[in-house]
């Protein structure tokens, strides 16, 4: 077997691999011998018939399977001759392919790119800085009971809060406008869910009253006919109705999982789910910075193969996320390309990072993890033992303790501040990437 490679780019190999005719020419006869012993045809009794005849009937299909067979083979055993690690699965190109003649073709494939990483001493980290106070706390709880409260029908002014029933128009220039029309449409004031001015505009109003409010839509609203542009709403108020928050009692505590004898106990546990949630959320932030840093500082081709995988990984995500029966090939390949080029370099550099600093996950870091996602659960000996016995599970584990030692080992090398931030800043800020 003779092999020649060219680089025709960084990552793009053009192999040019000869077979000797010989080689080719007694694979096909043994098989077609084998296929003589098998074969059933009318007139011949089974393996009878003459070996001229099942060449003259099954000759050319069965030497285009040889030779396919024959190009896998002599392409893998060349990669291991010149120690190449490719990307993904070659195109082939025949070059020369008659009978009696030597096979040549050429495997063309991508390898896994040289990276060389930049200055991890560059990369800039603002690290959140969180206490979680009592009215932090209260707050959260407060959330919680408006979860699960009941409505009551008022006659007094709106506020804050409220649930206000109303029909609405609004006109630019004049006009009414597409989508600026509804009837009976429920809207929490102070909610945010309307553009700026127009929940403040509804405030103080009662039911039955009717009231005209001018408001400016944002310069980045999502309409561009809209955007920046004055409006005016007629709006009705046909309806008030102001929360009823329940007792914080044994029976709300259990709706959230929680046992708790008092509001002193489900505090406690509030607090917990708020440290584990703030933690999550600040170790997050640390990650999307750190991979920001390295993208930003290493200049790295990836191979489009890997980022065609990771492309139909991300569509059997979406198809199964929205339960969907449709076919994954289905969805445009543009709608992942830059989240799959990112995960892809991410990969890569973490990897890179893991070979040359020799990281590890330690058995006991992936138990501390393992222990730590259990504690969320009712029955955490049971999620344990689950792990425990499932080797693919306990390897995600550990690919998430070997991320989080190699996102460690970047903040220590990294420009990493301090930023002090409240509760709420911190969980909003820290949202991930990957």
């Amino acid at each position: 077997m003779q092999v020649s490679v060219e680089t025709t780019s960084n990552i793009e190999r053009r192999m040019t691999i000869g077979v000797p005719a010989q080689e080719i020419d007694q694979a096909v006869e043994k098989r077609l011998q084998n296929t003589a012993r098998t074969v059933k045809m009318n007139g011949f009794r089974p393996g009878k018939v003459p070996l001229s005849v099942v060449r003259r009937r099954f000759g050319e299909g069965v030497r285009q399977e040889v030779v396919s067979e024959v190009m896998r083979d002599s392409y893998v055993k060349a990669l291991e001759e010149q120690k190449i690690a490719p990307a993904g699965w070659p195109k082939f190109e025949p070059k020369a392919m008659e009978p009696g003649k030597d096979l040549e073709f050429i495997a063309i494939f991508e390898v896994m790119p040289e990276i060389e990483l930049g200055d991890l001493s560059k990369i800039k980290v603002e690290r959140p800085k969180t206490e979680i106070t009592d009215k932090d706390i209260d707050t959260m709880i407060d959330n919680l009971r408006r979860q699960q409260a009941t409505m009551k029908s008022v006659k007094r002014k709106s506020k804050k809060k409220d649930v206000v029933n109303i029909d609405f128009k609004g006109y630019v220039d004049g006009e009414a406008f597409e989508g600026g029309t509804a009837e009976g449409h429920k809207l929490t004031l102070g909610s945010g869910q309307m553009i700026p001015g127009f929940e403040e505009g509804i405030v103080g109003a009662k039911a039955g009253e009717e009231l005209e409010i001018e408001v400016t839509f944002p310069e980045d609203y999502q309409n561009e006919e809209l955007a920046g542009k004055p409006a005016k709403f007629e709006i009705k108020v046909n309806e008030v109705e102001e929360p009823v928050l329940p007792e914080l009692n044994q029976e709300f505590f259990e709706k959230f999982g929680i046992k708790a004898e008092d509001e002193t106990e489900f505090r406690a546990e509030v607090e917990k789910n708020m440290a584990r949630e703030l933690k999550q959320a600040v170790s997050n932030k640390l990650k999307n910075d750190v991979v920001e840093g390295l993208l930003e500082t290493t200049e790295l081709e990836v191979p489009q193969s890997l980022v065609d995988q990771e492309i139909d990984r991300l569509r059997q995500d979406a198809v199964q996320r929205f339960g969907g029966q449709m076919d994954p090939k289905q969805l445009p390949a543009e709608l992942f390309t830059e989240q799959a080029q990112r995960r892809v370099k991410t990969g890569l550099l973490f990897q890179e990072l893991v070979k040359k600093n020799d990281l590890k996950a330690e058995p006991e870091k992936v138990d501390e993890k393992i222990q730590e996602l259990a504690s969320t659960y009712e029955q955490p000996e049971e999620v344990i033992a689950h792990f425990s016995s499932s080797p693919e599970q306990k390897a995600q584990i550990e690919s998430a303790v070997l991320e989080d030692k190699v996102v460690d080992f970047v903040l220590e090398q990294a420009q990493v501040t301090d930023k002090k931030m409240k509760y709420e800043e911190a969980i909003q800020t820290a949202q991930p990437q990957r």
